[in-house]
């Protein structure tokens, strides 16, 4: 397994995609949707799961733009806002309503603690992904040369803290929202121990 066996889309939604997210995302959250794809993309390849590349890399780079302060939403979860955001930018790239709504429930069930593969793949391999990212789940799962690669093309810089720092200001705005229960259930720690952020 290498980056250059992860299925990575170069049409011209994809690049939009890119240059959407490069522009308001910080370098570290770019760098994490980034990691986010070509992990949920390795473990697609290696487990012979069926995907869209193109809708799992949009879907990547979009899933915590709802982190952003011009995109945050005080009355949804940031992942719902995500999704929103993304069915603007997907309908301008003119996917068809039933696409953007794929989009949208990608992003939006990548915070659900399991998603069913048979029914939503991309959904599936995202938030399994997004799990490895944020507390190391499943990291083992991905051979040590391949996690150096991936780390070293897409660095993690300061990522723990700001993001950590978004999820607590989530949760005492949104207390009812996934960023509260994940705060409130130790997120906190269950970072710390994430063996990504652990020095090589």
């Amino acid at each position: 397994m290498s980056l250059d066996t992860v299925p990575v889309p170069d049409g011209v939604t994809s690049a939009a995609a890119l240059e959407v997210a490069t522009a308001y995302l910080s370098t570290a959250l770019l760098n994490h949707s980034l990691r986010a794809y070509v992990w949920a993309a390795a473990r697609g390849v290696a487990d012979g799961i069926p995907f869209d590349p193109e809708l799992l890399y949009v879907a990547a780079l979009f899933h915590d733009v709802g982190l952003v302060p011009v995109f945050d939403s005080h009355t949804v979860a940031f992942e719902e806002a995500g999704g929103h955001v993304a069915q603007v930018f997907a309908a301008g790239a003119g996917w068809p309503a039933e696409r953007r709504e794929r989009l949208s429930n990608v992003i939006v069930r990548h915070m659900w603690p399991q998603v069913d593969v048979s029914a939503d793949p991309e959904g599936h391999l995202l938030a399994r992904a997004t799990a490895t990212e944020v507390i190391g789940k499943e990291a083992d799962d991905y051979p040590a040369g391949f996690r150096a690669e991936v780390l070293e093309r897409y660095p993690r810089l300061d990522l723990a803290e700001q993001f950590l720092s978004c999820f607590q200001a989530q949760a005492v705005r949104k207390p009812g929202s996934s960023a509260g229960s994940a705060v409130r259930s130790g997120l906190a720690d269950r970072m710390a121990a994430n063996a990504l952020d652990a020095p090589a």
